[in-house]
């Protein structure tokens, strides 16, 4: 019987070094594969490292054949909306060329087991709420299009290889881990949570609402947020999942309610006992008035349920993750 080893692609990021920290909890050998373009060495803290990039098909043959995983977790991806817009050829090179380099890794080494980190983003303006997984894929970005594009590749790897799979279709991942050992490190940062602690943290910086004038509660944009370590908990299950012989699928990750900007800084200010400076600024061109999940499927078939369904506890952990990395400088 083959060691209980999981490879993780892009294990040294935001989401994926939490993951990691799940899986060696959960009793699997953790293996991380980055090339730390967006991932940082010290958020590898639950197992080996490798560096290496997913589109070199080399050094992902060479880590296979070394760790020989019996299941993949698959991060590695760009995920900015912008910059996919922007240049679209990075995004479809990295996301989908690099996914079927890692696919094709596999192939060789008769692993079959894989989780993907996808997005809710594969579904584009929502034509009702909450989303659920039969909800028309539509993206209206280059980001969206390249996450969707592997998800079908899935599809017919699995028909045709034999490959086992859940996708996950992440809403808005939130907070930091609990215990304060990894969290949120963009460069540059791009996600609301941060950026908002950065206004209430940083004298110089102004944190934008884009738009006051949304068809919401308050006027601000509602977006579904997960909290970072409900997500890594799902990872888990869709593992147990797939050693129970679970049928390949596709997995919406979120709570099912909904967060204002507002309500996002109004919590800021409660969790740091401070003034947050910000300005309102114009829409963003294909934001959404409204994005919330229907979890339902996730539920019933992974038995997976977010346990941490106050934002307040997400900005706190996030909070309290900003405190670090100002006092302890600890980034590569």
């Amino acid at each position: 019987m083959r060691e209980k080893v999981i490879l993780v692609i892009g294990g040294a990021g935001y989401i994926g070094s939490q993951c990691c920290k799940a899986f060696a909890a959960s009793g699997w050998r953790v293996v991380v594969f980055d090339n730390l373009s967006t991932g940082w060495r010290d958020f590898v803290q639950w197992g080996e490292l490798i560096e290496g990039d997913i589109l070199d098909q080399g050094a992902l043959d060479a880590a296979f054949q070394k760790v020989r995983p019996v299941a993949v977790a698959h991060f590695a991806a760009l995920a900015n909306v912008g910059e996919s817009v922007a240049d679209p050829a990075l995004y479809y090179r990295t996301n989908v060329v690099g996914s079927m380099n890692v696919l094709d890794a596999m192939r060789r080494q008769d692993c079959r087991q894989l989780v993907f980190s996808s997005t809710c983003a594969t579904y584009g303006v929502p034509r009702y709420l909450p989303l659920d997984e039969e909800h028309p894929q539509a993206p209206i970005n280059p980001y969206g299009q390249s996450k969707l594009a592997v998800e079908r590749m899935l599809v017919d790897y699995a028909r045709a290889y034999g490959l086992r799979y859940v996708g996950l279709r992440y809403f808005n991942a939130a907070g930091a881990d609990p215990d304060g050992d990894v969290g949120e490190r963009h460069e540059p940062e791009t996600h609301v949570i941060p950026l908002a602690i950065q206004g209430a943290d940083d004298p110089a910086y102004e944190f934008t609402v884009f738009g006051d004038d949304y068809e919401t509660r308050d006027g601000t944009a509602l977006r579904d947020y997960v909290h970072v370590a409900d997500l890594a908990d799902a990872h888990c299950k869709a593992l147990d999942y797939l050693d129970a012989e679970g049928a390949s699928g596709f997995f919406n990750l979120g709570t099912g309610a909904g967060t204002t900007v507002a309500e996002i800084a109004a919590a800021v200010e409660k969790v740091s006992n401070r003034k947050l400076r910000k300005r309102v600024g114009a829409r963003r061109p294909g934001d959404p008035a409204v994005l919330t999940a229907s979890a339902t499927r996730a539920a019933e078939a992974l038995n997976w349920k977010p346990t941490r369904l106050d934002v307040v506890d997400a900005v706190r952990d996030a909070w309290r993750w900003r405190q670090i990395e100002t006092d302890g400088d600890r980034g590569e």
